[in-house]
């Protein structure tokens, strides 16, 4: 029996709508990882780019369980600015509710990727925004219902 590895030429790419309206932060992230990577596919190859393209929208109205929105030993993010001493830090709260909202989850997602040249042809076919519009309406997008899958997705 020999093992399947799939071609460029046999790769079809779907487009998944989600929205992302009261989903846990993690949960979402995890789920989006596997559907850019390719891992819900029986055709799943490890070194091609075979995932669907996933368009998040509202994301903005993402929750995050526990303490991790508003406090200090919470979820930070961190930064420098190449100075000595320049490490910034900002907890997930300010960002969500800033001007780009949608930081918070390209965050988690982009973590969730591997690091290198596929994993950023991978990470590319994720677009999100924070409101409920989007531009990809020509390319009929398929709801994709994480919410109902499990009753932890939903808070």
């Amino acid at each position: 029996m020999k093992t399947y590895s799939a071609k460029p030429s046999e790769i079809e790419k779907k487009w998944m709508l989600i929205d992302a309206k009261d989903l846990v932060l993690g949960r979402l992230a995890v789920e989006v990882s596997k559907i850019l990577r390719g891992k819900h596919k029986p055709t799943y190859t490890p070194h091609m780019d075979c995932g669907d393209n996933v368009i998040i929208i509202n994301a903005a109205e993402v929750h995050l369980s526990g303490r991790k929105a508003d406090r200090k030993d919470g979820k930070i993010y961190y930064r420098h600015t190449g100075f000595p001493g320049g490490i910034k830090d900002t907890t997930a709260g300010k960002i969500l509710h800033s001007n780009h909202p949608e930081r918070v989850v390209k965050f988690a997602i982009r973590r969730m990727i591997h690091k290198g040249p596929l994993g950023d042809q991978q990470f590319g076919n994720l677009y999100v925004y924070a409101g409920a519009e989007h531009k990809h309406e020509a390319q009929k997008p398929v709801a994709y219902d994480f919410a109902s899958k499990n009753i932890k997705n939903k808070k």
